[in-house]
């Protein structure tokens, strides 16, 4: 027989048997939407964490006072505790001030922008008029330069100046789900306005583009006032994991990303004496490169990846047991059909290959439908974080070649049997 006449018997015999074929089509399928889909999702997960903190940059970095052990590695948490003795006097958890801030912003002589923020209360309510929103608005801090080193882009009016940092005047910069609750998504209306937070009167300088969201949180649901003015009314939060203490943050975006090292150096070097380290002690600040988060995040959905591809592998065994039981069911049944086969002059090699083709095709089928679901679970996921279509192509290559294995694996010993079969029982087989 050809091939191409051994690939038309094997279809034929698979649509003959739809019910059988259905259920370990079934089976495959979900195993490759378990692999596809969740691949998908963290694919998903990958850009929308690639955008939202990328804001500043691969050319940016952030000096803080104290690091977030929120993605930090139980190694580095572990040389953190056998050193704690030793760097105890230096590494006090000291905030950094004001002063320090504008003081570093006056030294730092390399060539660059520097912007100076701190972060406000969370649990704000923001009204105008008889409306107002739940208490959910983040109150930001900043100078001239804080949108636009945070990734914010105005969509109408202007950015704070320097003349609204030093008054610290009751002037803002809206966010975008603000601009749409308020206005009815149109930003020039919002200008020259007066708002309330907490109660307390704005004048609206400004409004921002969307930025998204990320890990559950909008970027857009936020206002934008100095720095000054958020020491005046926004601290009185409670402490919290990520916001211990009030603290000032300086931010710098360098021009060229290759000077980046360099650039760090001489910002440690100022920043140091700015905080009056000893030149024996550890800093008793962070710099942290924009690009740090958005790295640690990846490396540890990396290990989602490696949960799904266990989770596909098993489904897809016990698929291949159950397709493998269902092919020496069929072997059996067909036991007089290949005897008739054999007695007319039909080879080892036809039988064994159509047994193995039709395994094989069975496999394949439950790979495309479990792709085509796995990629509709996973985009819903993606249209959730609000990102674009993510169409895997790796992993649906993965996929394929898996489920050949698998229909070759399940496949094997059943068309073996079947080609070994000695014709003269197999023509007597009741």
């Amino acid at each position: 027989m050809k091939l191409r006449d051994v690939l038309s018997l094997a279809f034929r015999t698979v649509r003959s048997n739809k019910l059988r074929t259905s259920i370990t089509v079934a089976i495959i399928a979900f195993g490759i939407m378990a692999l596809v889909g969740i691949n998908t999702a963290i694919d998903a997960m990958k850009q929308k964490f690639t955008e939202s903190f990328a804001s500043m940059g691969a050319n940016g970095f952030t000096i803080h006072y104290k690091e977030n052990n929120f993605f930090r590695g139980r190694d580095e948490v572990t040389k953190e505790k056998k050193g704690a003795k030793k760097d105890k006097a230096s590494n006090a958890k000291i905030p950094i001030s004001k002063d320090q801030a504008e003081l570093f912003k006056e030294r730092y002589h390399y060539p660059a922008k520097v912007s100076i923020s701190i972060r406000g209360s969370n649990g704000n309510i923001v009204s105008l008029g008889s409306s107002k929103t739940n208490p959910t608005v983040q109150i930001q801090g900043g100078d001239e330069l804080y949108a636009e080193l945070n990734g914010y882009n105005l969509n109408a009016g202007r950015s704070l100046n320097d003349l609204d940092i030093q008054s610290g005047r009751n002037v803002c910069v809206l966010g975008n789900d603000l601009v749409k609750k308020f206005f009815n998504d149109h930003p020039e209306s919002a200008l020259e306005k007066i708002i309330k937070i907490n109660g307390i009167p704005f004048r609206i300088i400004g409004t921002m583009e969307s930025k998204g969201s990320s890990i559950g949180r909008s970027w857009d649901n936020v206002v934008i006032t100095s720095y000054n003015t958020v020491r005046r009314f926004f601290l009185t939060q409670a402490p919290s994991p990520f916001n211990p203490t009030p603290s000032f943050i300086v931010q710098v975006k360098i021009p060229d990303v290759k000077q980046m090292d360099l650039a760090i150096g001489e910002a440690e070097s100022v920043f140091r004496n700015v905080r009056r380290v000893n030149t024996t002690d550890a800093s008793n600040f962070v710099i942290d490169k924009s690009d740090r988060f958005v790295e640690e995040l990846l490396s540890n959905l990396s290990l989602i990846t490696w949960c799904a591809l266990v989770i596909g592998i098993i489904t897809l065994v016990g698929a291949a047991v159950g397709l493998m039981n269902i092919m020496l069911v069929s072997v059996t049944e067909r036991t007089k059909e290949i005897g008739l086969v054999k007695a007319i002059g039909g080879r080892k090699k036809s039988i064994r290959m159509q047994f193995l083709y039709e395994s094989i095709i069975i496999s394949l089928l439950g790979a495309v439908f479990g792709s085509i679901l796995g990629i509709l679970v996973g985009n819903s996921f993606s249209l959730v974080l609000n990102t674009g279509f993510v169409f895997p192509w790796v992993w649906l290559f993965w996929g394929m070649f898996i489920c050949t294995i698998v229909g070759i694996l399940a496949g094997l010993y059943p068309s073996l049997k079947a080609s070994r079969m000695n014709p003269i029982q197999a023509l007597r087989y009741e």
